[in-house]
């Protein structure tokens, strides 16, 4: 099979709504596909931006993650996606490194609130 192929015949994560529609089944909020790879983009983005790196979506099949030196990989999931993290960097991505944990709280703690309740 030629890589376009694999890519629009591409099977779903474990981590994506849409390969698993049985476990969220129920959710009070309007869900889309295309709703849940922003939402994991964005939050990816605030990760990767520690390590000098972002990632956009490509053809809401793949992922674009990019490195501040100009080089880029394409993966298909979140697995292949810290994989190729750390290829570009030629160092770990460590999920519990503590500058990372202190820079997502400093983050948190300044970010709006949204106001709930009457």
């Amino acid at each position: 099979m030629c890589s376009l192929c694999g890519i629009l015949a591409g099977k779903g994560h474990w981590t994506e709504s849409a390969a698993n529609p049985e476990v969220f089944d129920g959710r009070d909020e309007r869900h889309t596909v295309a709703r849940e790879r922003q939402q994991r983009t964005r939050i990816l983005n605030v990760v990767l931006a520690h390590y000098g790196l972002s990632v956009s979506d490509w053809a809401a099949s793949r992922y674009v993650l990019r490195s501040r030196t100009g080089r880029s990989a394409l993966v298909a999931n979140l697995n292949e996606l810290w994989a190729e993290a750390e290829r570009l960097l030629g160092r770990p991505c460590d999920p519990l490194d503590p500058s990372l944990l202190s820079e997502l709280s400093r983050a948190e703690a300044a970010a709006p609130r949204a106001h709930v309740g009457p």
